[in-house]
């Protein structure tokens, strides 16, 4: 018998306090909702039930169960070799700018679907939309440059019948952000994106194999990304420094039809530069927040190009979102 987690112990205190997935994977309960993720589960050293998450599969049918249960996400799946997404870091990102909103609007979190975020990359994981939808009702549009990204995430929504909160918008451009996303009288509250942080494909694979030897793991000879992810899921030109850069310039273009921009920072050396290039293009309030999950340290980076009134402007129109 699985020696019962001891609750006490199991906290993940690093992880937001609304986060669904701050105690230890209830696996009987996660099974009981995904059969096939009990061949997955074995006992640790610790006497404890665990996957080994150096397998793709098992992650995929975690993630799977994980949504069924806390999300209730009767369907979820995404192709061979595509992102698949740490949900309990991802619920931490959208918690966090949901506390950014509360903090201007008297600590209460505007909910509902005229609460509009632009998800930027959302991938075929579609799992910031999931996400935000599930937890404050917000509506989506989620925007990817690759086409089988993008059905997959239109074959989530549909299935699990919230079409009418979320809309995928293809980019036809590899060098734009928001342009061709973002039109003329669109209006969000919130950007979100996890931007590729690589440089290539080289450096994504040394940056796994640095973490499965950080995690002990006893074979590095057969590493592989059990996250999945495609090119522009995890690396691109420049790396993350680069895309961050890029997408503060296209910003200021946009600095009227958006309430707050954010981005995920993975490297603490890309902040240095983009603080500067922020200051040159004239954002007016600039935000880290710093977030943690595991051994992974996060930062989510947030701007703004209105001004105190422009903001309280913006904000009357919460008061109908309830």
């Amino acid at each position: 018998m699985p020696v019962k987690p001891n609750i006490m112990f199991d906290e993940k205190t690093n992880l937001h306090p609304r986060n669904k997935h701050r105690f230890r994977y209830d696996f009987p309960k996660l099974i009981k909702h995904c059969a096939d993720l009990e061949e997955c589960v074995f006992i640790n050293d610790y006497q404890n039930q665990t996957i080994n998450f150096k397998d793709a599969k098992a992650v995929k049918l975690l993630n799977k169960a994980l949504l069924k249960v806390y999300y209730g996400i009767s369907f979820w799946d995404i192709p061979e070799g595509y992102l698949c997404p740490p949900i309990p870091g991802r619920a931490d990102y959208i918690h966090y700018l949901a506390d950014l909103l509360a903090a201007d609007n008297s600590d209460v979190i505007p909910k509902g679907k005229n609460i509009r975020v632009l998800d930027v990359g959302v991938g075929a994981n579609c799992i910031y939309p999931i996400i935000g939808f599930k937890e404050y009702g917000w509506s989506f549009v989620g925007s990817d440059i690759d086409d089988l990204a993008i059905t997959s995430a239109n074959t989530i929504v549909d299935d699990n019948r919230f079409s009418d909160a979320v809309e995928v918008r293809k980019q036809s451009s590899e060098t734009s952000i928001f342009s061709g996303i973002i039109n003329l009288h669109d209006q969000f509250d919130l950007t979100i994106c996890n931007p590729p942080f690589h440089s290539s494909l080289n450096e994504a694979l040394a940056g796994t194999q640095r973490k499965w030897k950080n995690l002990d793991a006893k074979n590095l000879k057969d590493t592989t990304l059990n996250f999945g992810g495609q090119k522009a899921e995890l690396w691109c030109l420049g790396g993350e420094e680069l895309f961050v850069k890029n997408m503060i310039a296209e910003s200021k273009l946009f600095s009227k039809n958006c309430y707050l921009f954010s981005t995920l920072i993975s490297k603490k050396t890309t902040l240095p530069n983009a603080y500067k290039q922020l200051k040159q293009v004239g954002a007016l309030d600039v935000k880290t927040l710093n977030m943690a999950q595991g051994q992974k340290i996060s930062r989510s980076l947030v701007w703004t190009f209105l001004d105190k009134t422009e903001q309280e402007n913006w904000r009357k129109k919460w008061l109908n979102h309830f």
